[in-house]
């Protein structure tokens, strides 16, 4: 969790902040943010490096457009990184950058709330 210091500088920094262009949190959402790219992150924090079909058999629910689109921009936003080695058939193997893994503290902390709020039945 962030101490006070930290906390208060987050404050005015949002405080000043033109949320139509240089918003923190409009740019941490964009790059991490919908309903399956944190589930892909976590899916390659889990295995670190995972082929497509493996992954869309754990994203229950995600069709293979919607799991293509995501990589492409989470790879675009230098998220995960796709390795595509050539050979037959054609294997594609996904996995976190350093700019990804240094997501986990922000996973760790939602997570955390998550827990904090389906206990209390909210």
């Amino acid at each position: 969790m962030a101490n006070q210091n930290n906390y208060d500088t987050f404050l005015e920094l949002i405080k000043k902040s033109d949320t139509k262009s240089d918003c923190p949190v409009k740019y941490s959402i964009e790059q991490m943010g919908g309903k399956w790219k944190p589930r892909i992150i976590l899916q390659l924090f889990k295995n670190d490096t995972i082929r497509f079909n493996e992954l869309k058999r754990e994203m229950k629910g995600i069709t293979n457009t919607m799991l293509s689109n995501s990589l492409k921009e989470l790879e675009n936003d230098q998220i995960i990184e796709r390795i595509q080695y050539n050979e037959m058939p054609l294997r594609v193997e996904y996995n976190l950058t350093d700019k990804g893994r240094s997501l986990l503290p922000l996973i760790y902390e939602l997570s955390v709330w998550g827990i904090e709020q389906m206990k209390s039945g909210d």
